[in-house]
């Protein structure tokens, strides 16, 4: 059974830095590509970030480039999220998902997916 576990958010105050974790079993990690995703309050669930299976690239939204860093551990099997200068627009519940390709996953299409981090950022 596949199992996709985000951890690490939590409330931060404007322009702080937060950073996720995404633990991920019963799948062959290294065949997957991984990615970040959000959902604010009352808005449909948005592609943040996606790295490919060996970690060698990496895509972003184009409104979180430069702020937000994906990477990969395959000997953990785990993937992060970097977050620095957060703003209050950045609040939302945090996914992680695993997808066939960078492709599937920026268009929305991931295989499995966890159950979500809370990201609060005050003002």
């Amino acid at each position: 059974q596949v199992h996709i576990i985000e951890s690490g958010g939590g409330l931060v105050q404007a322009g702080g830095s937060l950073r996720l974790s995404c633990a991920a079993s019963g799948l062959t990690f290294t065949t997957y590509a991984m990615g970040w995703f959000r959902q604010a309050p009352g808005k449909e669930r948005e592609f943040a970030a996606v790295t490919s299976w060996h970690g060698l690239n990496t895509y972003y939204s184009d409104s979180l480039k430069g702020r937000f860093t994906i990477s990969r551990d395959n000997a953990k099997n785990t993937v992060s999220l970097q977050m620095t200068s957060l703003k209050p627009e950045d609040t939302a519940v945090y996914y992680c998902a695993a997808g066939l390709s960078p492709g599937a996953l920026v268009e929305g299409d991931g295989a499995y997916w966890g159950q979500g981090t809370q990201v609060t950022v005050s003002a």
